[in-house]
């Protein structure tokens, strides 16, 4: 299969026979083989060299960071929350949509909710909204990052980001 890896992941990924299946085994589970080398290369291995343990004794399952993964791909969690679902499946908790409801981790969707959420950021800072007006980026950053608070962190900062630009646009 062709997982659209560069020659560095292929070869980082295949260096043992146990890390090649890992990484095969995560890849079908939530097709997205990029992310998945991502996700085992980066998160996997850091928590896998902490603990001095190989690929092989890996306490979460391929299945298991392939699910998570495929929540990432599909823009229902963030990264962020990734993380946080792979610290508890790495502690032994086994349902990740169990550790994403449990842990509030679900990324807001619903527009209309995300709607109220900038509305308000806008009504609150007039100041920003005409920095942004006349051309300064940051002030969209920064009010991206008040509708994160007001989401709880819950709000897709891509979904915000957009949203802005086309209520102040």
């Amino acid at each position: 299969a062709d997982y659209g890896l560069s020659e560095y992941d292929a070869t980082i990924l295949t260096a043992s026979p146990a890390t090649a299946a890992y990484f095969e085994a995560t890849a079908k589970a939530c097709g997205q083989g990029k992310l998945a080398a991502n996700w085992i290369m980066g998160e996997l291995a850091k928590r896998l060299n902490t603990a001095e343990i190989d690929i092989a004794a890996c306490p979460v399952a391929p299945a298991q960071l392939g699910e998570m993964i495929a929540l990432i791909a599909k823009g229902e969690i963030s990264n962020n929350a990734g993380k946080q679902v792979l610290d508890a499946l790495w502690g032994g908790e086994a349902d990740v949509q169990s550790i994403v409801a449990a842990k509030g981790l679900k990324q807001m969707n619903d527009n209309s909710a995300l709607e109220g959420i900038i509305d308000a950021v806008i009504a609150a800072n007039a100041k920003m909204v005409e920095e942004f007006k006349s051309g300064k980026d940051k002030a969209l950053n920064a009010m991206v990052g008040q509708a994160m608070k007001a989401s709880k962190g819950q709000g897709n900062p891509a979904v915000f980001t957009q949203m802005l630009r086309d209520k102040l646009a």
